[in-house]
């Protein structure tokens, strides 16, 4: 997911009703009050401003057992490997291009031998949305070596083209639908109508995105 799945505040009185109610099966280990029988975790979160309404966003890193430090990891799934990056300004290792974190993406992406290599986070570094671009997240990701980009945090999907790779928005999972307010105009395609989740199917030699 791509972050603020935990309304209105990040609370620990909330994250069980707002991500375990709907998606306990895919959570392992688990420790919520729903029906589980996991066996391997398929829920790999990234953190988003809501959830650093709580201090340290600790609701978050209490609930989920990640990889590495658990606001930033990566993990192979197939032909593919996903890159978790912690995108809110509060984020101690750094959100600039020059910091700990963005050195440990670079240095993941140029050793990764998957065929396609997924980056995700909460704040879009490109947006034609209501909350717009976040200039501190505009990495160098193609350079580096990402096959796409996937973001959240403004409640719209969108598609653009940025330096040759695909660069989605999808915050229409949930919250108020926002408005578009000024078109990028590398945007590609643009919806906000109604609620959607996406499909990625991905093998050795292609990778679908379907909203």
């Amino acid at each position: 997911t791509v972050g603020d799945n935990n309304y209105p505040s990040g609370a620990q009185a909330t994250i069980d009703t707002n991500i375990g109610k709907y998606y306990a099966e895919f959570i392992y280990p688990y420790t919520g009050a729903y029906t589980n029988t996991a066996t391997t975790n398929r829920f790999f979160p990234v953190l988003g401003n809501h959830d650093w309404y709580t201090t340290n966003a600790q609701p978050y890193l209490d609930y989920f057992t990640l990889p590495n430090n658990e606001r930033y990891y990566d993990f192979v799934w197939g032909p593919v490997h996903f890159f978790a990056v912690s995108s809110d300004s509060r984020e101690p290792d750094g959100v600039s291009r020059i910091s700990p974190q963005a050195q440990w993406l670079q240095e993941r992406l140029s050793t990764s031998e998957s065929p396609w290599k997924i980056v995700y986070f909460h704040h879009p570094p490109y947006s034609s949305g209501y909350h717009g671009p976040v200039d501190w997240m505009i990495w160098p990701f193609a350079e580096w070596g990402a096959s796409a980009v996937l973001a959240g945090h403004d409640h719209v999907y969108e598609r653009l083209i940025v330096d040759g790779i695909p660069y989605f928005i999808n915050g229409l999972g949930g919250g108020p639908i926002y408005s578009f307010i000024r078109t990028d105009p590398r945007s590609q395609a643009r919806y906000n109508d109604d609620y959607g989740a996406m499909l990625v199917t991905a093998d050795e030699t292609s990778m679908i995105f379907q909203f």
